[in-house]
């Protein structure tokens, strides 16, 4: 029995028509031989009660005086209506289908609830299910503790549910379709001259995503990585027989392998520099985390500890500095743009053309740092367009961005 996994975010399934285009690539699949596993976001419909935001402000959204168990119990009613809606356009379509819940398609998480890491996936009730029906569609970002109460795995659960499907199912590829034609070299909106990528590693991937693209959740490429799944990115709005960005291992018969694969970018930051002069840096870094401050970005040096924190948490790292009696400067409004590529490491002289490029365009750098395949830098949020199509002329508007096999 040859499985396949595709899933479809909010947009993918927000209408009729958008769903009976998403099932033109569900069909295709099964026309060739193929059992299908189908997740599925919560509808986006602006205005609609069952979207994930719409049913959050029936009960006050950030005000609610609900438990984040009963949240849960809330926000999964989004992802089931969106699976059955489905299965019943896919039925009227033609197609053989059933729907599940999380639960019932056996995923299995911790009681983390809001955020549940899933522990296990039992395989059983799909296959079951295969053996009356060609299509198993699933709701997706969700789950059970083993005591059954119901959990939410997060933002982008459904990508993470997709990639551990595929694992415990052995599947021959996921497939996960947003509203892009794949992974691109940087965010279209930003850079006129963004282009498709037509393959990526599993590490360039998750670094990508780790750094704010938002094709793909990085846990799912994570799964994806450690199970060596075959993985495509891919636009619902194509033809089925294109390919979108193929994801997987580094293939061993490119003999000209690209320097930088793609650039992305976070906003909305705020960089403190704290001086060590009447705190160690060990203190500084108890501080943060005594208060769930989860700081990036960080360079010590003999006299300062610099980080980055997200804009909405700087009021309280403020306070809590304050109260510490540390001596501290900000800068706010800061953007962290990531350089990635396999091909950084061992190839002299990146972090000078980076350097060298964004000076030309006289844009400051408030702090850099790097690793084998990816180097950071922090400027001020005004810069970033010019910063990011800079960087994407100098590095990937070449003969580099395409790859030659042979």
């Amino acid at each position: 029995m040859e499985i396949v996994i595709q899933k479809f975010g909010g947009t993918s399934v927000k209408d009729v028509a958008a769903r009976k285009q998403a099932l033109v690539h569900v069909k295709y699949a099964v026309d060739h031989g193929k059992k299908v596993v189908v997740l599925v976001s919560a509808f986006r419909e602006p205005g609609a009660s069952y979207t994930t935001d719409g049913l959050l402000n029936l009960v006050h959204n950030n005000q609610s005086r609900l438990s984040k168990r009963e949240l849960d119990m809330l926000v999964s009613v989004g992802k089931i209506v969106s699976a059955t809606v489905f299965t019943e356009q896919a039925c009227e379509a033609g197609l053989d289908a059933t729907a599940l819940t999380g639960s019932e398609a056996g995923i299995v998480t911790d009681d983390e609830f809001q955020n549940a890491k899933i522990l296990n996936v039992d395989p059983t009730p799909i296959k079951k299910m295969f053996k009356k029906t060609n299509v198993v569609v699933v709701a997706g970002f969700q789950g059970a503790t083993k005591d059954g109460e119901i959990t939410t795995i997060g933002r982008g659960g459904s990508d993470v549910s997709a990639a551990v499907l595929g694992m415990a199912l052995n599947a021959e590829l996921v497939d996960i379709f947003t509203d892009v034609s794949g992974i691109m070299t940087a965010d279209p909106q930003l850079v006129k001259r963004a282009r498709c990528l037509k393959s990526i590693s599993y590490d360039e991937l998750a670094n990508l995503a780790h750094n704010g693209a938002r094709v793909i959740h990085p846990r799912a490429v994570e799964v994806a990585k450690q199970a060596n799944l075959s993985m495509r990115i891919r636009a619902t709005y194509q033809q089925p027989e294109e390919l979108g960005t193929i994801v997987g291992e580094r293939n061993p018969h490119i003999f000209h392998y690209r320097t930088v694969t793609g650039i992305t970018n976070q906003n909305n930051l705020t960089q403190f520099s704290v001086s060590t002069e009447n705190l160690t840096s060990g203190q500084i870094f108890q501080l943060m985390a005594a208060q769930n401050l989860s700081i990036d970005f960080i360079n010590i040096s003999t006299d300062s500890v610099v980080f980055n924190l997200p804009q909405m948490d700087t009021w309280l790292a403020e306070k809590t500095l304050a109260t510490a009696h540390a001596n501290y400067r900000m800068v706010s409004d800061c953007a962290k743009v990531a350089i990635v590529g396999a091909g950084i490491t061992g190839t002299p002289g990146i972090t000078a053309r980076i350097v060298n490029t964004l000076a030309k365009h006289h844009i400051d750098i408030l702090q850099s740092t790097d690793s084998y395949t990816t180097i950071w830098v922090l400027i001020h949020k005004t810069d970033l367009t010019a910063a990011l199509n800079s960087l994407h002329d100098e590095f990937l508007q070449s003969h580099q961005f395409t790859l030659t096999q042979q």
